[in-house]
Parts: structure tokens; C-alpha cells; sequence
């Protein structure tokens, strides 16, 4: 099954940073971004988080909540978080079952080596749970500027 704009998003349950589990479906009546990223600590993704946190209040001004999610542990998570100062929750999702269920756990190619891993992503989610938009291979530059973008001009009036 592979995720469909328009159609309602994969519901998931994960381990969060803050010792909870969170649930897609705890956040209906928000719009969520969910953001799938392939490591905590390495240079895009850092550079990714830190530009969701320079936005996180603009996000948060219009009723979007910003969950990021990678296979690393809730540990990792953590210390990603105090790293970088992180306002936002980021999901475990070790056995790669919700990157499955978007179609971001993929096959990828570095320096001549093939491995399964997460093509970053990020779906935005509407209030009601539906699917409202998808990047895929996402490029770190201005993306979440991008992400802001739509949010503004697509659902803040909804």
C-alpha cells in the first residue's frame, strides 16, 4: 500500500524524545508535518532540524505541529535534541514499519554500496488526518521554507 495524496494518512504509534508514545491520530484538529530524515547527528539532517527549529513558532502560529521521524533510537533522539535545542518531537522508528508505510524506506546507493535506509521526505498532514501534500528526496536548502510555504497558503484558511 503505497500513501496517497488526498487519501487519509498511515496511522502510526511511536516511542517519542519525551518518553511517550505518540500517535498520528492524537493530533487530529492540527496540521502535522512529518518528517522523515535518514540519521540524527549527521550534516543534512542537522541542517534540516535546525531549520524546522528556526520555524517551529511560524508552524506553530498556523496549527501545524512538526514530528520528525528516523530509525534512530530515543536515545540518539535525545541527545540530538540537547545538541541542537530542538522544540519538536522526534519519533523512533527502529524497525522501519511507519518509513514502510509512507514508501520512504528505500533502497539507496553511497560510495558504490547499496543498503536499505529513508529517502528524506516530509507529508504534510491536515487537520482531519488527510494527506494534503508530499515531498520525496527532499533537498535540505529551503525546503522547510518551502514547507511553510504551503502550509500559509493552503491551509491556513481552511
Amino acid at each position: 500500500m503505497m500513501v496517497e495524496v488526498g487519501k487519509e494518512a498511515p496511522q502510526f504509534s511511536l516511542p517519542a524524545n519525551n518518553g511517550q508514545t505518540v500517535s498520528l491520530d492524537s493530533y487530529k484538529g492540527k496540521n502535522v508535518i512529518l518528517y522523515f530524515y535518514p540519521k540524527d547527528m549527521t550534516p543534512g539532517c542537522t541542517t534540516q532540524a535546525c531549520d524546522f527549529r528556526d520555524k517551529t513558532e511560524d508552524f506553530s502560529e498556523l496549527n501545524t505541529v512538526i514530528l520528525g521521524v528516523s530509525p534512530d533510537p530515543v536515545a540518539r533522539h535525545e541527545k540530538f535534541i540537547e545538541k541542537y535545542n530542538l522544540p519538536f518531537l522526534l519519533l523512533a522508528d527502529e524497525d522501519h514499519q511507519v518509513a514502510e508505510a509512507y514508501g520512504v524506506w528505500t533502497l539507496k546507493k553511497n560510495f558504490g554500496k547499496e543498503y536499505m535506509g529513508i529517502e528524506r521526505s516530509t507529508f504534510i498532514i491536515d487537520k482531519d488526518g488527510v494527506l494534503v501534500k508530499e515531498w520525496r528526496k527532499v533537498k535540505v536548502k529551503d525546503h522547510v521554507e518551502e514547507a511553510l510555504s504551503y502550509v500559509r497558503s493552503e491551509l491556513e484558511s481552511n
